[in-house]
This record gives C-alpha cells, structure tokens and sequence, in this order.
C-alpha cells in the first residue's frame, strides 16, 4: 500500500545547541489526524569508512565518545564539508584520523540512525589500498588505531567498546559488498 506523505501545516525552529538545532513539524495526515513532530536537522550527510588493509584486516579507530563517556572502538567517520565531493571528504578523514590514503574508494551504502527523529544519513565507503599519507585533523588527541582482522567479526562484534550502531552495520554492509564483489570474480 502506498502513503500519501503528511502535509506540513508549519514548522519552527524549537530548539538551538552549540551542535543541534531541533524543529517542530506540524503535520495533517491523510485521515485528518494532526501532530506535532519534533526532529533534529542534519544538513549535509557524513561519511564512515571502512579501512581494509592488504592483509584483509580492518582498521579501526578507538577514540573518547562524550555521549557514552568512554572510549569506543569503531570506524573513522565526519561530516562531508559544504562543497565537498563525498569520496573527497571520506580520503580526507582517513587521512586525518587513521594517517592513510586510499587508492580505491567505493560507496557501499547510505544508512539512517533514527529516522523519526534525526535528519542525517551516513555513506558507508570502503577503503582499499592503504598506504600512510597522513593529515592533521581536529581530534583533541591522537586516534589510537586498531588492526582488527576481517575474519574475526564475530570476535569484533563480542567486543564491548564495539557498539555504534553505524560501525556495526558498516561491517555487515561491506562483508556483503565483498561476498558479492568475490561472486563477481568467481563468475568472471
């Protein structure tokens, strides 16, 4: 069954932070239901990389994440800057938090975290072809950065600073991504 999308009677701006804003939505429904939503505006995407080195192990960065309080173990990741190509943002944050480049960049999928609430979507790009070109970037301490072999997911998935959920579903994106590109070869 196809939905006709709601019809926005208003929106405002209901709250301002240093990093978020937050609009109201007003909306009429096709039954004549109304509500007000609430969701935080995200402007342009960000982009997650998932680093594969020659001996197929996966580059992880371990960084303190303020809103868990603790240090996670995930993928490198930022915002596409305005004007920015996406695969030119996604070397761009590969160099600044890990120290490589990447001869080969594809995009392997766009994921959402909350979207009934958060305006943003995330590229998940795989990165090949690793070699040290490092860049400064703006992390108030060096990224520590883990080698974590692909084979091993089910150990890196046990992993208890292991759990954003977009460097959880990166993984299974590009081990599908790489099941298929083998698929390819093998057919080739």
């Amino acid at each position: 069954m196809t939905r006709q999308k709601p019809r926005v009677l208003a929106r405002r701006l209901a709250a301002r932070s240093g990093i978020f804003r937050v609009e109201a939505v007003d909306l009429e429904f096709s039954n004549g239901e109304r509500r007000t939503f609430e969701r935080i505006l995200g402007g342009r995407d960000s982009v997650m990389i998932v680093p594969l080195d020659a001996d197929d192990n996966l580059l992880l960065a371990r960084e303190y994440a303020a809103g868990s309080d603790d240090y996670q173990l995930g993928f490198p990741k930022g915002v596409v800057d305005a004007e920015e190509a996406l695969l030119d943002a996604a070397g761009r944050e590969l160099r600044e938090e890990l120290g490589v480049a990447a001869r080969s960049l594809a995009v392997v999928h766009r994921v959402s975290v909350v979207p009934g609430y958060i305006q943003h979507g995330t590229r998940i790009v795989l990165a090949r072809g690793l070699y040290p070109d490092p860049l400064p970037g703006d992390e108030p301490e060096p990224v520590e950065v883990v080698p974590w072999p692909l084979a091993d997911s089910d150990g890196l998935l046990a992993r208890p600073d292991f759990t954003e959920a977009r460097s959880v579903a990166a993984l299974f994106l590009v081990q599908r991504f790489l099941a298929a590109e083998a698929l390819a070869g093998a057919g080739a």
